[in-house]
């Protein structure tokens, strides 16, 4: 299981007074009204603690201010890098659901016990949001994220059930 949950890229600077305009990359982008700490992480792994002190909204991006970056050239070197949370400081799960990246290389079957393949990743749609598999043969399927679809996640046994209809093969 994860231990971090990506929600956003530092894309640029905002202001001269140490503001930052952040892509986010959760579904759930109110999730950053609440949000008092996050981690930025480089492509090299090198991870710089945040701890936020104020959180706009502008457009599609979340602008927000950290302690201690009060200039332009502060968060410059910020710029580029992923913001995670820790799971600890994720939103709360309700019943039945969870993290995405928890199923990341699930073993998907169907409803007569064949294996399928793999979860690969997934893709958010206005209607849903649609989950990637990658077969048994190398191929990709997708399988639209709703009940009717996805019969069951076990995030311990690290496998999910679908219910496959002619044509997704």
């Amino acid at each position: 299981m994860e231990d971090k949950f990506r929600i956003g890229v530092i894309t640029k600077t905002h202001g001269i007074k140490g503001e930052v305009k952040v892509y986010p990359t959760t579904s759930e982008v109110d999730r950053f009204d609440y949000l008092e700490k996050c981690t930025a992480v480089s492509e090299k792994g090198v991870e710089v603690p945040l701890v936020v002190t104020g959180v706009k909204y502008f457009n599609d991006q979340v602008i927000l201010k950290f302690e201690g970056y009060d200039t332009i050239e502060s968060v410059e070197p910020l710029l580029k890098k992923e913001l995670y949370v820790s799971r600890e400081d994720a939103i709360p799960l309700e019943e039945g659901e969870y993290y995405v990246a928890d199923i990341i290389g699930a073993t998907v079957i169907d409803t007569e016990g064949k294996i399928i393949g793999k979860f690969k990743d997934y893709m958010e749609t206005p209607a849903n949001d649609v989950y990637i598999i990658e077969t048994t043969n190398g191929k990709e399927i997708m399988i639209p994220a709703v009940d009717e679809f996805i019969l069951n996640v076990d995030t311990e046994e690290n496998v999910m059930r679908v219910k496959l209809i002619k044509g997704m093969m």
